[in-house]
């Protein structure tokens, strides 16, 4: 899906969207679509990004949109904060936002393939964190 869209120069026009799959360099851009509906958002990334296997990338990026996406649908008024770390033998991503938990389901289902689910909760000062550690060379 997606791959034939159609072109702004007539209805029946088609042209292929050959953009690469999304990746956890992409974040920055999607931050910063968040950011232009009103919500706060605050991105860290630290460590030497260095390539990862095609499914990895696109599961780590899936999981920060669809955090940021519940943040934006259910969580009116939040801030969050998204903290990707390139570490030398897995990539740690923690999204903390100060209002939902919806979408966990999906987020462990991308995941559950590279390593271990996510962990996902409540604050005990309200708010909710999606944590995960996705090891660099993939499929365990």
């Amino acid at each position: 899906m997606g791959l034939l869209t159609m072109n702004g120069d007539g209805p029946d026009r088609l042209t292929e969207d050959l953009a690469p799959p999304p990746r956890p360099g992409q974040v920055e851009a999607l931050a910063a679509r968040v950011r232009a509906t009103g919500v706060p958002v605050e991105l860290s990334v630290t460590g030497a990004s260095g390539p990862l296997p095609t499914g990895i990338d696109l599961a780590v990026y899936r999981v920060a949109q669809e955090a940021l996406t519940n943040t934006v649908k259910h969580a009116a008024g939040a801030s969050v904060t998204v903290t990707i770390d390139h570490g030398p033998r897995a990539l740690r991503l923690e999204i903390i936002d100060t209002g939902t938990g919806r979408g966990l389901i999906g987020m462990r289902e991308r995941l559950a393939v590279y390593g271990d689910a996510p962990e996902a909760g409540p604050l005990p000062d309200g708010g909710y964190r999606v944590r995960a550690v996705v090891p660099r060379e993939g499929v365990r």
